[in-house]
């Protein structure tokens, strides 16, 4: 399997995660389920339901970080030349027939958060606009139908992820 990019940022929340999922919550559901597995009758025991529920949903989390870490390449965007669209660019781009700009910056799947204007690097979007450099136009196909671009800047900024879920 291919190599998916990652800021240090993404990488260290995922190692975090997972720490936290193997210190603190999987020995805590441990205990609980044993302590639902006291109370008797397992068929009727919705404690016990409860706590195997989140065990497994704990170790399905646990698996599918696994994989993600396992195929992630660290990249410091802010080592990269941004005279190009590229992982971790941070790009305006003007809506050619509103002249509305918007602000997008390139990350890891992982990290994506759209709301925030963090596109992933796989997206739709920013595989077609990868690539491309200031004063480019661009076609783009969104949600709401086709749409022009021009490419304003692009360049690095620090980028600023929020830690809220």
């Amino acid at each position: 399997m291919q190599k998916e990019p990652i800021t240090v940022y993404g990488y260290n929340k995922l190692t975090h995660e997972i720490e936290r999922l193997k210190i603190h919550e999987r020995p805590q559901v441990l205990i609980d389920l044993e302590a639902a597995r006291e109370l008797g009758d397992l068929k009727e025991n919705s404690e016990y339901h409860a706590a195997k529920d989140k065990r497994d949903f704990i170790d399905s989390r646990l698996e599918e970080l696994g994989k993600i870490l396992a195929h992630a390449q660290i990249v410091d965007p802010s080592t990269i030349i941004h005279d190009s669209v590229s992982f971790g660019s941070t790009v305006v781009l003007e809506d050619i027939d509103s002249q509305i700009e918007v602000k997008y910056t390139i990350v890891g799947g992982v990290e994506a958060n759209p709301d925030r204007g963090l596109i992933s690097f796989n997206s739709p979007f920013a595989r077609q606009i990868l690539g491309k450099e200031e004063g480019d136009e661009v076609s783009v196909r969104t949600p709401g139908g086709k749409k022009e671009y021009e490419i304003i800047s692009i360049e690095y900024e620090d980028i600023k992820f929020d830690d809220a879920k």
